[in-house]
């Protein structure tokens, strides 16, 4: 294709070339006023000159036409994999990509889109339209189609926020008529405190609603706690009980009906992260000794803390000496009735440290620690030269939940605690700091009472790698027996301490069931659709995890070690939704998605979204579902600019006529400044012949 124009070159500045064209305008008008002889062939003469000081040159072009952009967004979105609208997406492709070849000079780029969608909570093909046409500048763009069922989530206002002026078009799949009922969370609360109900706010909704009772069913970390009966449309309340620290998994689904689109959204999940309020402990202090307040400080440290503090001040060796009455010593008195009795269960902790059975405590109140403990309480032991002798707390009722029995030994001799193999793998004592140089980096203790462990689990020894630290389940609750009293001179910082804040505190949350410091636990989480699984364990080998998708398909995950005690795997998913995780003893639960997924929110599929935006650029939007499987593409034809690009049976696209220049020829059309001065020389000589005066006879 070959172009002509002429392309202007002056030689002065154009201001002169305009103050010397008025000049020669006022010149040539008093000359044709004054009727003077050859006034329009100075005219000409003029014109010539400012045409030459112009410098005009004739510029003829090669150009080589450009191929109209149109861009294609084919929508993958979950809500894409229901019914047919996948196979209707992909034929729909095929059919595209054909009809725009033949109609020739138009460059078709695809897009899938929606994929990616889940981390960022609906349908957003519109990114990715303009993600697409970034590099074609926006006079070569000659349309877009849109390959969806009609529900996204990032329509521009108005045309303009296309950044381009072309006709769109949408093609949407699915069919007319479509009935669904999801479950929604008007209101999902993130946190909730531990024994106590958490109210979360859903509605149930039906495209088909014909006004019948619906129950919602509700489970708890995969266990059914009740059925609720509600209409779609009422916002109901459902009280849940959390009933743990950590992560409650929550789930609300309502039944799936017979004919309905997906059950996928007929069921909502949501994550409530248990927290305790106040942790209400019992701290017994018996026999005064060096350590007494390294309990009470670290307890009275932690605002969290309720803490509740019985001390015996008179050692058993006084008593009836003087014939004073126990309940004659008593600054208060104090309630020991209500604290071991009515209220033991209460509290969240009990501690003794270094108590023994002094004949203060009815034999009565230590069977209801044991009762309060196997129903699910907490108790820590402390022990001293006390635990060995007759009056220590293992030949109490005690001693039926006690992880180690004592030997009749005291041992006090200088050693260094250790961290044993099972306590490298163990929360509580895993990478304790200064753990991991040998010997330990912290200071010695001197005493130790020699026992042989009888349950749970040794995470600590001290001399002759006997237990000193052990850690134990007892039915529901849970046990802690520390077999010396000196951990006070790493609290005083003797010869440098010892990692004692640590321990005692992650000590501490292992009896009150931190999640974080289970020893055998399995966690799921999941961001995007990527699933991360850790298992906790103290055995040496992890078997793979099982994982199950919401619609039942399982797939292996191997598991990696991270740390000691602990493994890791990864796997990518491509639904949204509930994940179970399990590996025959332990599962979990992980939500894959939004809690109250955007996408699934709408999932019938609808002309009328992208109407607006399609008619206001002159496109148009229709279904192309078809009899049976096909589907029906309307032919495509090219138009220049139209208000209208599209018919009953036909869609356009805009002409854009964008070309790019291949080569250039320039021809000088005056005659540069040596053909002016000729010019110029010329004209200044016919003025002179013209102003002579005639001769007389």
């Amino acid at each position: 294709m070959t172009n002509f124009n002429v392309a202007i070159s002056p030689l002065l500045p154009v201001w002169m070339l305009v103050a010397l064209a008025i000049g020669a305008a006022v010149v040539v008008g008093l000359a044709i006023y004054a009727r003077r002889r050859g006034a329009w062939l100075r005219a000409l003469g003029m014109a010539l000159i400012l045409f030459s000081l112009a410098d005009p040159s004739l510029v003829k072009e090669e150009r080589e036409p450009l191929k109209d952009v149109v861009a294609v967004v084919l929508d993958r979105s979950a809500s894409q994999d229901i019914g047919e609208r996948k196979a209707q997406t992909d034929k729909a492709r095929a059919q595209i990509e054909k009809d725009l070849a033949q109609i020739g000079n138009v460059e078709a780029r695809f897009v899938d889109a929606g994929r990616d969608d889940a981390e960022h909570d609906g349908t957003k093909l519109f990114s990715a339209l303009n993600s697409a046409l970034s590099d074609v500048p926006p006079e070569r763009i000659g349309g877009a189609i849109l390959v969806t069922d009609g529900i996204v989530h990032d329509i521009p206002a108005t045309p303009e926020g296309l950044g381009f002026r072309a006709p769109l078009h949408a093609f949407i799949t699915g069919k007319e008529g479509e009935r669904d009922r999801r479950i929604e969370l008007v209101e999902a609360p993130r946190f909730g405190i531990v024994g106590k109900d958490q109210v979360v706010s859903v509605r149930v909704l039906d495209t088909g609603d014909k006004g019948e009772v619906v129950n919602i069913i509700i489970r708890r970390d995969g266990n059914e706690l009740g059925v609720v009966r509600t209409r779609p449309g009422n916002v109901t309340r459902i009280p849940v009980r959390i009933d743990h620290g950590g992560p409650n998994v929550v789930e609300l689904e309502v039944a799936a009906l017979p004919e309905e689109l997906t059950s996928v959204n007929n069921k909502a999940v949501l994550t409530i992260d248990g927290v305790r309020d106040k942790l209400k402990v019992l701290l017994v202090s018996g026999e005064p000794h060096a350590g007494e307040r390294t309990w009470r400080n670290l307890l009275k440290a932690d605002a969290n803390v309720e803490l509740v503090h019985f001390t015996i001040l008179r050692p058993p060796e006084k008593q009836g000496q003087d014939g004073a009455q126990i309940n004659e010593l008593s600054l208060i008195a104090f309630p020991t009735a209500d604290l071991f009795g009515r209220k033991i269960n209460e509290f969240d902790l009990i501690i003794f440290d270094r108590y023994s059975n002094q004949t203060i405590l009815p034999s009565v109140y230590f069977e209801n620690i044991v009762r309060y403990v196997r129903d699910g309480g907490a108790l820590m032991m402390a022990v001293g030269p006390d635990y060995s002798n007759r009056d220590g707390l293992y030949y109490s009722p005690l001693g039926r939940i006690a992880p180690a029995k004592p030997d009749g030994r005291v041992i006090e001799r200088a050693f260094r605690p250790e961290v044993t193999d099972n306590g490298a793998k163990h929360p509580v004592t895993r990478e304790l700091p200064g753990a991991e140089a040998r010997p330990p980096n912290w200071s010695d203790w001197y005493r130790q009472v020699g026992a042989a462990q009888e349950k749970g689990v040794s995470v600590m020894s001290g001399i002759d790698k006997q237990p000193l630290l052990l850690l134990s389940r007892e039915n529901k609750g849970r046990v802690a027996l520390l077999l010396s009293d000196q951990i006070w001179l790493w609290a005083r910082n003797y010869d440098n301490g010892g990692p004692h804040l640590d321990l005692l505190r992650r000590t501490a949350h292992w009896l009150m069931k931190e999640p974080e410091l289970e020893e055998e636990a399995l966690r799921a989480s999941a961001r995007g659709r990527e699933i991360t699984i850790e298992r906790q364990t103290l055995k040496n080998e992890v078997a793979p995890i099982t994982v199950t998708s919401p619609k039942g398909v399982a797939q292996t995950v191997a598991m990696t070690p991270a740390q000691p005690g602990l493994s890791r795997g990864k796997v990518v998913v491509e639904e949204l939704g509930l994940y179970k995780a399990a590996d025959g003893e332990l599962s979990a639960l992980v939500s894959v998605g939004a809690e109250n997924p955007r996408e699934f929110q709408e999932v019938v599929s609808s002309t009328d979204k992208l109407k607006p935006l399609a008619e206001a650029t002159g496109g148009t939007v229709r279904r192309i579902t078809g009899s049976g499987d096909s589907i029906n593409i309307p032919r495509f034809v090219t138009m220049r600019d139209s208000p209208l690009y599209g018919g009953s049976d036909y869609v356009a696209f805009r002409r854009t006529g964008a070309s790019v220049v291949t080569g250039i020829g320039v021809a000088p059309l005056a005659i540069g400044f040596v053909g002016l001065l000729v010019l110029l020389g010329g004209i200044l000589a016919g003025w002179l012949w013209e102003g002579r005066r005639p001769r007389t006879a």
